[in-house]
């Protein structure tokens, strides 16, 4: 529970930024990020947003979690590239297929280079949306949302899918931890069974949910639309230091 929680967003320099100047900026260098041809930019946000986070003191169990998926999908990508793409070789191993022939592994520098550039942006990218996920909080950041006219149904079902998370990952513990006092894991096989019943259930309580929040919303008269938090004025400093922190970005993009 503690990887959905925000316990740890604590007062710290970006907490008092304002959600909107914090989305504005993230969403900038992100386009950024994913548009630029090279090491540099992707490698520069990647580093100033790990700095950030050692700055928000964002515990490290959290801060692996976080970043364990999208580093494993990089290195995917990473060995890919390297092994099937590309055609400047790089090196050649050999490997024992079986006691008659041998299985040969290449490896390609370009392919290498391709993988390279995709994994550090995929790594800046992530890193982005990690700092102000750990800055923001998420009411904020849904008012920040609605502010730059994002679809409602969209917003609508980010802030039921937020408030079930923690309701189904309760039920999950529960039926888990029921199966465990069971020897339900207690090999492969008894695994495997045990986690389809997991799931199956969490899927039906998840449709039961959905019916009963349907059903109480339109008794007490929803009718689609949902206050946000009133957004106070922009501050100049903040503007001022976002708009040269884009700017900033933006010639190292251009470089």
């Amino acid at each position: 529970m503690e990887l959905f929680s925000e316990y740890f967003k604590k007062d710290h320099i970006l907490s008092k930024i304002d959600a909107r100047v914090k989305i504005i900026v993230s969403l900038a260098i992100l386009v950024m990020v994913l548009s630029y041809k090279g090491f540099a930019l992707p490698l520069l946000v990647t580093l100033l947003c790990l700095f950030l986070c050692m700055l928000m003191r964002i515990p490290l169990r959290i801060f692996l979690l976080r970043f364990s998926e999208p580093v494993f999908i990089a290195s995917i990508i990473l060995l890919l590239k390297l092994f099937f793409s590309g055609k400047d070789v790089l090196f050649s191993i050999s490997l024992p297929a079986s006691h008659f022939s041998l299985l040969t592994l290449t490896g390609y520098k370009d392919g290498l280079m391709d993988g390279l550039m995709i994994s550090v942006r995929i790594l800046g990218a992530v890193s982005i949306v990690a700092v102000i996920g750990f800055s923001t909080p998420f009411t904020e950041f849904i008012a920040g949302l609605s502010w730059l006219r994002v679809p409602k149904g969209f917003i609508e079902v980010l802030m039921f899918a937020y408030r079930y998370i923690f309701v189904l990952f309760e039920d999950a513990m529960i039926i888990y931890n029921a199966q465990k006092n069971r020897l339900g894991y207690s090999n492969i096989r008894r695994g495997l069974g045990s986690f389809g019943t997991l799931a199956g259930s969490l899927m039906l309580k998840a449709f039961e949910h959905s019916h009963n929040i349907t059903v109480s919303m339109i008794q007490r008269g929803y009718d689609g639309n949902m206050p946000m938090l009133k957004h106070k004025p922009f501050k100049l400093s903040e503007v001022v230091v976002s708009a040269l922190a884009i700017t900033a970005m933006g010639i190292v993009w251009k470089i």
